[in-house]
């Protein structure tokens, strides 16, 4: 039998499978399954089936690793045979009571966490370090999104390989995760490092003066932060690929959220740690912070070489640097926002909420990012977009349709309003019951994370579409721009609705 190149064929009954194949997660059938079309065999052992009416493009890109053969340009031609050819019955589609309750579980366990960030950080302010070296301030958005630039951006590169069959023989599993790891461990030393030097750049633009000491101060507690950090959640989130793989969850409804759950209660945690124990040896022991820097960029070419070992995690070594570095830019702004609104005591109480509008934000975008991700990387050869995504964008088209990630768009929207205000009230029973938000509070607090979430929303459907169309992997460049811009919304839509409440003399509690 041959595979039909036609992009808009669907399944038939005769087992022909185009463009309109659905896949059931964890359970696609194998290629070695397919005995009716030509195989060989790959260099791992698996047999890959070809079909001699498929012309491919030489040209390679980052995406095409992530597909199930390399040398073509569609993950179906692989795995789009019909479950019928495979001796089983049509794989249904994925419903919407399946959808909401694995988002539901992961959402909610974000929001605790970003709850319990700030928290963290509402106590950690009044520590002596974040007294005197107000930069960590600025220091804290960037370093937090790392789990954007890092952590989700892993999450989402590796659901795709598992809905692409990439996973399915153990070799090459393990390869693209030790590869992807290494990866991460370079970029988040790296990634430390340049924030660090960022919030430097913007202490000194806004005050006028930085010590040398302060300097090397939020050097070392950033590196050492992001190194721990991304290696600890690095493991966690490899465990729940794995286990969404043996559970038949779909990753990509899990996998960013769960990235992000305790993300930022770990990596605050860590900050504050490192920078209280490094503030305690500034004055005797001053060349331990130094030592602690050479230390971790001499690990370096260890992680060069790590990730070199796949084609996959190679390639975005040379070329995935771009978005994670844009975001960290675009993250330290929003943390000098952060810095002015916490000195200010005009805007009290704003530090408890910036994590939580920020995390939530992320969150939710990074999984409907994951998703278009998936459905182009299954379902389009790269540059090729569908139809109704080739002329003007409308912000209307990412809410309205028949398509799951439409119904997706709409869930995440709807996931909003009930889940801050339960957010609101956790932290209202955190802090002892005694600080119950006001109704002009409550409605300025839904009303900036709702215009979050919908910017972000439109913003993903229309990036990740234009990021495939130039031939670019959306799970390596979408997430960490879209992760920065929900924290620089996220703390400019919060500053204003503070700024709203102190005009109107609301101190935001009753």
């Amino acid at each position: 039998m041959v595979v039909p190149e036609s992009h808009n064929d669907k399944l038939s009954p005769n087992g022909s499978v185009g463009r309109g194949t659905i896949p059931q997660y964890g359970s696609y059938p194998s290629a070695s399954q397919n005995s009716g079309s030509p195989q060989r065999f790959i260099s791992n052992g698996s047999i890959s089936t070809i079909s001699p009416s498929i012309h491919h493009d030489p040209e390679y890109t980052e995406t095409d690793f992530l597909l199930p053969s390399k040398l073509y340009g569609r993950s179906t031609l692989s795995r789009s045979t019909s479950a019928k050819d495979a001796g089983g019955p049509v794989p249904p589609a994925e419903s919407l009571r399946s959808m909401l309750l694995q988002i539901l579980v992961p959402f909610l366990l974000a929001g605790l966490g970003t709850i319990c960030a700030g928290m963290l950080l509402e106590v950690v302010q009044s520590w002596d370090v974040f007294q005197e070296i107000t930069e960590l301030f600025i220091l804290v958005p960037a370093v937090l999104g790392m789990k954007g630039n890092l952590e989700m951006t892993l999450a989402s590169r590796l659901s795709t390989a598992v809905n692409a069959g990439k996973m399915e023989s153990t070799r090459e599993k393990w390869m693209l995760i030790m590869g992807n790891l290494a990866l991460k461990q370079l970029q988040a030393t790296v990634l430390g490092l340049l924030a660090s030097l960022m919030a430097t750049v913007l202490g000194w633009m806004a005050e006028g003066q930085m010590p040398l000491h302060h300097i090397m101060l939020l050097c070392s507690a950033s590196v050492s932060t992001t190194f721990f950090a991304s290696l600890l959640q690095g493991i966690i989130m490899v465990g729940v690929i794995l286990g969404s793989m043996r559970m038949g969850i779909n990753p990509d409804n899990v996998a960013t959220p769960m990235a992000a759950s305790f993300g930022d209660l770990i990596t605050l945690a860590l900050l504050a740690c490192f920078s209280q124990w490094f503030f305690s040896l500034i004055e005797l022991y001053p060349y331990v912070l130094y030592l602690v820097d050479m230390l971790f960029l001499c690990l370096i070419p260890l992680w060069v070489v790590l990730s070199s070992k796949h084609p996959a995690s190679q390639l975005l070594l040379r070329t995935g640097w771009e978005p994670i570095i844009t975001a960290m830019v675009i993250s330290s702004i929003g943390g000098l926002i952060l810095d002015k609104a916490v000195s200010d005591p005009n805007l009290a109480g704003i530090i408890v909420y910036a994590p939580v509008i920020n995390g939530i934000g992320g969150n939710l975008v990074s999984i409907q990012a994951s998703r278009i991700s998936t459905n182009l990387h299954l379902n389009y050869s790269h540059k090729e977009v569908p139809e109704d995504r080739k002329g003007c964008f409308s912000p209307c088209r990412t809410f309205f349709g028949s398509g799951a990630n439409h119904r997706c768009a709409q869930v995440l929207l709807l996931l909003v309003i009930p889940g801050q205000i339960v957010f609101l009230h956790a932290i209202h029973l955190l802090k002892g019951g005694h600080t119950l938000p006001s109704a002009l509070f409550t409605v300025a607090f839904l009303s900036a994370s709702l215009i979050q979430v919908f910017c972000l929303l439109c913003i993903a459907d229309c990036m990740v579409h234009f990021l495939w169309r130039q031939g670019k992997d959306p799970d390596s460049y979408s997430i960490p721009y879209l992760t920065a811009l929900g924290d620089l919304l996220g703390t400019v839509l919060l500053s204003l609705a503070f700024v709203l409440l102190w005009y109107v003399g609301d101190s935001g509690i009753v």
